[in-house]
């Protein structure tokens, strides 16, 4: 989702201006009263980097759907200003034709946090939430991880049409990939979710998410490999 008020020097778009607001709520809190930096340039830069034209799926309204559940459950994680933090990091590094975006983009957050006055603590357990979007299989009792990856997984519980948005816009993202070679690597990506012994950890996501998922993730995989 491109921001074209903006790059026309009108005003901007009420999206982007709400994201900056959710970034500086998040920061400040994450501060815990410390004196720092201006918040705003930090949002632009992670703006600019969701709004990159080669995204598809990993774009802005990603990352507000992604803050929105991270809202929802909020209740269940251990800091939920960290867990916001992280969902604005977790794929900030995102190139399709790479296999180490999450681990770059934890180091983004392991650059970018101290300079923007989050203490040693918290950036470490930013880029830890970070890094376990590889998986998306926290430990038990690893409440902010399960509320981020919760979070992040809530897409596949959409009803039958977002669900086939969904995957068109991943499909999207992937088209200098051969149809045989993105089916197979796909089939392989919804076999790993369908192994999980559950997808979503927190109790709403267990209780409104599972049953969904399963179903569009066998759906998927069965219209890919018949």
């Amino acid at each position: 989702m491109r921001d074209n008020a903006a790059m026309s020097g009108s005003h901007p778009h009420p999206a982007r201006a709400d994201l900056r607001t959710r970034w500086r709520t998040a920061l400040v809190e994450a501060r815990d009263g410390a004196a720092a930096p201006d918040p705003a340039p930090y949002a632009e830069n992670l703006l600019a980097r969701w709004e990159e034209p080669h995204r598809r799926y990993h774009t802005t309204e990603h990352l507000v759907a992604v803050l929105d559940r991270v809202d929802l459950l909020a209740a269940h994680a251990d800091d939920p200003a960290v867990v916001r933090l992280a969902a604005w990091f977790h794929d900030a590094v995102y190139r399709p034709d790479r296999s180490e975006n999450e681990e770059r983009s934890a180091v983004l957050a392991e650059r970018a946090l101290p300079e923007a006055g989050v203490d040693p603590d918290r950036t470490a357990e930013v880029a830890r939430l970070v890094r376990l979007t590889v998986t998306h299989d926290p430990q038990p009792g690893d409440a902010n991880g399960e509320v981020l990856c919760d979070a992040d997984l809530a897409v596949l519980a959409g009803s039958a049409q977002e669900y086939a948005d969904y995957a068109a816009a991943v499909r999207a993202e992937y088209a200098f990939v051969p149809d045989d070679a993105f089916r197979t690597g796909r089939a392989a990506v919804l076999r790993d979710l369908l192994a999980l012994p559950t997808l979503f950890r927190t109790p709403y996501g267990a209780r409104h998410w599972e049953a969904a998922a399963r179903h569009n993730l066998a759906t998927e995989l069965n219209v890919l490999t018949s």
